[in-house]
């Protein structure tokens, strides 16, 4: 990758941030990963986890002012876990902007999702250093916006999966069982078919998704879904 190439994916990274870096060598060490060399990410991404659990917590607090102490918990561990943070470095184009040793690089290392999610932490551990809390918070509520105005506070509070057996369980009904149905793709960027079957009501829903647990979720909440609409027959 050319310099000049490089510059342009930090520049629209920057601009999905909302966020101009005033150390492009500290947006640098951000966005690489430890098999490039001994000046990585982990230190920003030790001091990124902090920031955006405090961060998420501020804007919880603000966001649901009626909430209780628990349900806030829920929703916290539920939208700073790696699956959300790797939506969102998916959204910025971090797989573009990261930097890897070769070998890392050739087994597909810039989808995956626990390398992409720990760069956005380390992003924001490096947006703390350079211009503090006040601004990376900022940047937190940017990047959380989009999910939290379209999201039921109780759905984002108890995934999919969860919500689905403590329906079937408060109906005293079986409990539902999944099964990875199809497996496409390479072993670094695999897309799962997975398959959802209650016994009572007998129904099969199926959900697919780049994780088998994101499938697995998918495919809870079409079972949800029904399950809202029809009932228990």
């Amino acid at each position: 990758m050319t310099g000049a190439i490089r510059d342009t994916i930090r520049r629209i990274l920057e601009n999905r941030l909302g966020y101009r870096f005033q150390s492009p060598e500290l947006l640098a060490q951000a966005l690489t990963h430890r098999s490039f060399g001994r000046q990585h990410n982990e230190r920003l991404e030790f001091l990124g986890d902090s920031v955006l659990n405090c961060a998420v917590a501020s804007l919880l607090y603000r966001r649901y002012t009626t909430s209780p102490e628990g349900e806030l918990s829920r929703l916290r561990a539920n939208l700073v876990k790696q699956d959300p943070l790797h939506d969102i470095a998916r959204t910025l184009g971090v797989p573009d902007a990261l930097i890897l040793g070769e070998g890392e690089r050739r087994s597909g290392g810039h989808q995956r999702p626990s390398i992409l999610a720990d760069a956005v932490e380390a992003l924001l551990g490096a947006i703390y250093l350079e211009s503090g809390f006040d601004t990376a918070a900022q940047v937190v509520e940017r990047l959380y916006a989009p999910l939290l105005d379209s999201a039921d506070p109780a759905e984002l509070g108890k995934d999919a999966k969860t919500r689905l057996q403590e329906y079937l369980q408060g109906h005293r009904l079986p409990l539902p069982h999944y099964e990875v149905v199809a497996t496409h793709g390479q072993a670094h960027h695999q897309h799962f078919e997975v398959r959802v079957r209650l016994q009572k009501p007998a129904l099969v829903f199926e959900g697919q998704g780049d994780s088998r647990r994101k499938a697995e979720q998918v495919a809870a909440r079409a079972a949800l879904d029904h399950l809202a609409a029809h009932g228990v027959r």
